[in-house]
This record gives C-alpha cells, sequence and structure tokens, in this order.
C-alpha cells in the first residue's frame, strides 16, 4: 500500500505541487494521503487529478491582494494574513474550480493533520468529501498568530505542523509498506525555535499544553527528520526535497519565484523517476 505524506511550508509548497503534477502525469497514485497545512491544502487537487490546478493557483491568486496581505489580518470578519473566504470558498468553488466530485470518487483515504489547541496533540482527521467551505483545511493551516483558532465539531485546532510537522509515522502505522515523503526544506536543514516564541506563548497562554508544544516543536522536528533520513538510507521510504528553495519564504506571493519553485520541483521528480519506480516495484 503506497503512501504519500506532504509536509507543510505554506508558499514553499509550491514545490511539492510540482512534484504530484509529476506524478500525476506517470500516473503514480498513492492508496493513503496525509497532508499538513498547505501540504494538504494544496494536495487534494492530486486527489482530484487536476493536473496544473496548483499551478495556476500560484501563478493566478497567490500573487495578488485579495489573496493574503496583513490587511486581511485586521480585518475583525477574517483575522488571518490570508483571505479566508477569498481562499478557501470563492477560488474552489468559483475562479479555479475544485473537481469535488473526483475527489469524493478517490478510493483510498485522505488526511488532514491538525493540532488541538486543549491538549497540544495532533490528530488526522479524514477530509469530508462534501465540505465546500474546507473547513478542516482551514484548521490546517492556521498558522499561530496569523490565523484565528478553527472550530470542528466543537474543538479548537491551529496548524498541524505545530504537532506533527511530517506525519510519515502515522502513515507506516496505517499499513503503508511503500512511503513518498515529500519535504518543503532542504536536506539538512536544522530548525530553530519560533522567532516569535514569547509573543505566542503570551498570546496562548490559556493553552498551557498548546504552548508546551510550541516550546518542543524545533526539537521533535529535528528528531522526526533524522529518523526520517536513517529510513531513507535504509531504502524504507522515498523523500523528495528542495535542495534549493530560491528564496521562497512563507508568504511568498513574487510570481516569477513561485513558479521557478515549481517548475523546480517538477524538474526534480521527473529526474528522480526511474529511481522512484525502482523503489516502488521493489
Amino acid at each position: 500500500m503506497l503512501g504519500i505524506t506532504c509536509e507543510g511550508g505554506a508558499s514553499r509548497t509550491v514545490y511539492s505541487c510540482g512534484v504530484l503534477d509529476k506524478l500525476l502525469e506517470e500516473n503514480i497514485m498513492c492508496d493513503r494521503f496525509i497532508g499538513v497545512s498547505a501540504g494538504i491544502a494544496f494536495g487534494v487537487s492530486y486527489i482530484s487529478r487536476q493536473k496544473g490546478r496548483n499551478l495556476s493557483l500560484a501563478s493566478d491568486f497567490m500573487p495578488t491582494k485579495k489573496y493574503m496581505g496583513a490587511h486581511h489580518l485586521l480585518r475583525p470578519s477574517n483575522m488571518s494574513f490570508y483571505n479566508l473566504e477569498y481562499a478557501f470558498d470563492e477560488i474552489p468553488n468559483k475562479l479555479l474550480p475544485f473537481d469535488m466530485q473526483a475527489f469524493a470518487e478517490f478510493e483510498g483515504s485522505v488526511e488532514a493533520v491538525v493540532t488541538n489547541v486543549e491538549t497540544g496533540k495532533a490528530e488526522y482527521l479524514e477530509c469530508p468529501r462534501d465540505d465546500r467551505k474546507f473547513t478542516l483545511l482551514r484548521a490546517s493551516c492556521a498558522l499561530p498568530m496569523l490565523f484565528p483558532m478553527i472550530e470542528i465539531d466543537g474543538k479548537k485546532y491551529l496548524d498541524g505542523g505545530l504537532a506533527d510537522s511530517i506525519p510519515f509515522k502515522h502513515m507506516i502505522e496505517q499499513g503503508c509498506d511503500k512511503n513518498i515523503v515529500i519535504l518543503t526544506r532542504p536536506r539538512g536543514y536544522i530548525k530553530k525555535d519560533e522567532p516569535l516564541l514569547k509573543l505566542m506563548e503570551k498570546r496562548y497562554k490559556k493553552y498551557p499544553e498548546l504552548v508546551d508544544c510550541m516550546r518542543t516543536r524545533a526539537q521533535r522536528y529535528n528528531e522526526c527528520v533524522a529518523e526520517l533520513e536513517e529510513l531513507r538510507h535504509e531504502g524504507k521510504v522515498f523523500v523528495f526535497s528542495p535542495k534549493h528553495t530560491f528564496g521562497v519564504n512563507r508568504t511568498e506571493n513574487d510570481r516569477r519565484k513561485l513558479r521557478r519553485l515549481y517548475d523546480y520541483g517538477y524538474a526534480h521528480a521527473e529526474h528522480e523517476m526511474a529511481h522512484l519506480r525502482n523503489y516502488l516495484e521493489r
């Protein structure tokens, strides 16, 4: 059983979009898919087999002020750096239609990782196939300080990357004996504490378990990457990670930079295709 795990990274995840589009072109479809933050927000277009949709999103919508910017954070009805209704409603339902029927017809599992603010733990939730408001995707993408908390079934959630940035172990536990993991940081990247950690601790002081999760995130991330690298060396997982991100930051909206990173992801997957097929067929 083939599992695909997609790390988040906001705009950096455009690299993953290039990789996923090449997988679609090669008709490599997984049995289980899990994504964190932008990893699932972009990943659902792979599940619906809409090759090129994420490229259109990165080229035509993400570079605009209507999509993201500090002015959206200041709107009481939005309280996010991203224009939530535009990004998760108007675009997928009107401007760049998401194929909900194809998504619903996918026979495998599609999960999003979220962080429960009360427990500080990761939850792995199956993506509804009929939610045109994409509430779960919003929750998985809810970056601290840049998003409001997103409520689902009476529980409040923030970005899944806080608790489990690269949930490949969950996929192995679910029975995937072949695993493709798509990272958005170069190999050898060492995560450091969030520069705004003190401010975040103050902002979320009512949620001590969440604060503890934030404090240990860098350490847990680095341990996770080290374990993943060991499995890669043993040939047990296949890992895509960019050698360069070309200066693309978390909230990047430069159209040329985003296109360059997408093209790099596509070319990287193309270059590795023979090795990938060898791994899948072993």
